[in-house]
């Protein structure tokens, strides 16, 4: 069986794998969905951009990366098929996901519905958990590093630090809107923890729950660049069910020791997941 016949952009990945399209990347990365003529199915290829083949940080970075998917296994964290580092531009193989991500779900419909919302909570609990309990920290969650699927699963590892790593940093790491006051600032707010990671899954459901941030830029010239550090996220509105509101806004607060565990999310969500109505099909209830 050969590859499909598809018109393809020009992709100097390794042999065996015929680069479809690129999906964008990152400083140090190409991302590429790719056919796999070993498995004769598609992939994301994640490899190393041609011009930082001498960066250290590219490649230990990618090192890093392909080290920290391997030792994982978790439903709702994406899987790695195959890496190598000691070739000229370090790569790994992935599995590809057939869905939006989270962002562009949100872009495209606004607030998720409750009935995807919910299970969405679960997953990401259940996923920052399991690394959680692996000595990592994420330290990048956010919609746009969410596929949706069945089940929604991470992506995105790659500034994953083991925890004594990540609770002596000294410097911002991470994306700004979606970082927590100790990620923005560890010398004053620090030291980073996995509760870093709980207010990370707060401003995640907290846009999808509404649409938009928790805090909502202005454009001007003078603002601030993290608003969390001096402000508190702007109320939910009320069509998010007050459980969920509370839980999200638990999430959000400044002080670490005071936001939900991972463990707490789930004991929390699953009452309002088990209260939703049961779904309907021709007049006939799903539920037993």
């Amino acid at each position: 069986m050969s590859s499909p016949s598809y018109e393809t952009p020009a992709a100097d990945l390794p042999p065996g794998l015929v680069g479809l399209h690129e999906l964008g990347g990152g400083l140090h990365h190409e991302v590429w969905l790719a056919y796999d003529e070993h498995r004769l199915a598609p992939v994301v290829v994640k490899i190393v951009r041609p011009e930082l083949l001498a960066d250290t940080d590219a490649i230990e970075g990618t090192r890093r990366e392909i080290e920290v998917l391997s030792s994982l296994a978790h439903p709702s964290i994406v899987r790695i098929y195959d890496a190598d580092d000691e070739v000229e531009r370090p790569y790994f193989v992935m599995e590809h996901l057939d869905g939006p991500t989270l962002s562009a779900l949100i872009t495209r419909d606004g607030p998720v519905q409750l009935h995807q919302l919910l299970p969405l909570a679960l997953e990401l609990a259940g996923s920052i958990h399991y690394l959680h309990t692996q000595g990592l920290v994420h330290l990048d969650v956010k919609p746009s590093n969410v596929i949706m699927g069945a089940p929604a699963k991470l992506i995105d590892l790659s500034l994953a630090l083991d925890v004594d790593h990540a609770a002596s940093l000294d410097q911002p790491v991470g994306t700004d809107q979606y970082m927590p006051p100790e990620q923005c600032d560890p010398i004053r707010h620090g030291p980073i923890t996995p509760a870093s990671d709980v207010w990370s899954i707060g401003a995640t459901l907290y846009r999808a729950a509404v649409g938009h941030r928790a805090w909502r830029s202005t454009g001007a010239a003078d603002e601030q660049r993290w608003p969390q550090l001096t402000a508190p996220p702007a109320p939910m509105p009320d069509f998010v069910p007050a459980p969920l509101r509370d839980l999200v806004m638990d999430c959000l607060t400044m002080d670490p020791a005071a936001r939900p565990t991972t463990t707490d999310l789930v004991e929390r969500v699953e009452p309002m997941l088990a209260a939703l109505p049961a779904a309907r099909l021709s007049g006939f209830s799903l539920r037993r």
